[in-house]
Parts: structure tokens; sequence; C-alpha cells
């Protein structure tokens, strides 16, 4: 009985493509996201600053807002940067374990912020 050969094929690299064919469409997109994410991390540190500086919002309520404006922070930071990075490169690609490390956390996050607004739900629920 021969021995069956095996496939060890090992993806090193996924190649992205273009969101957009010409460079100066990429270059707006670009500006439109660049704003997008600052305003994402202006807004977001600002809730997380204000709920932790002024004494009458220690809640509860008001703790888990601050918590899930973190996480929707991180959620952002997942997979934007790497857009508005392939957004200017001419290769667009991503290395297989950065791509399963960016997976990794989007889900992480994104079951931290379901989890989230579960308990968020329940403190409305419970206070009347």
């Amino acid at each position: 009985m021969g021995h069956l050969k095996e496939n060890h094929t090992r993806i090193n690299e996924f190649l992205l493509m273009a969101i957009s064919p010409t460079w100066e469409s990429q270059a707006i997109l670009f500006a439109v996201f660049l704003l997008v994410y600052a305003s994402t991390i202006v807004g977001n540190s600002l809730i997380m600053l204000t709920v932790t500086s002024d004494l009458r919002l220690q809640t509860p309520m008001y703790f888990l807002l601050g918590n899930l404006s973190f996480v929707d922070l991180c959620y952002s930071t997942v997979t934007t940067p790497k857009i508005l990075v392939d957004l200017l490169s001419k290769k667009k690609s991503i290395s297989f374990d950065a791509c399963m490390a960016q997976l990794f956390f989007l889900h992480f996050v994104g079951a931290t912020e379901m989890f989230l607004l579960t308990i968020m739900a329940y403190d409305r629920f419970q206070s009347h």
C-alpha cells in the first residue's frame, strides 16, 4: 500500500484588491476614512474622560458607557489603520498571521461589545 501524498502548501499572505481603481479616488477614501477614524478616537476619548472625571456620573450605567466607548475605540483600531495603510501603498497585502490576529481581535472585541450591551440592557431592565 502506497503512501498518500499530503498537500503542505502554506498561505503566507493575502493580496487585497483595491477598493477603487484610481489613485485619486483612493486618496479621497483615505481622507474620508481618516476623518471618520479621528472623529471616533476623539469622540470616544471625550466620553471616557467625561465619565471618569465627573463625580455625578459615577453610576453603573455611565461606567458601562465609558467601557463601551473604550471597546468601540478598540473595535475601530483593529481594522482601520490597516485600511489606511493599504489605501496609500502600492502593494496591498496582509500576512496570514496578521490576518488571523486581526480576525481574532475583531471577534474578541465584538463579543466584548455584545457582552457590555447585554449588561447595559439588564441594568436598564432592573432599574425600571
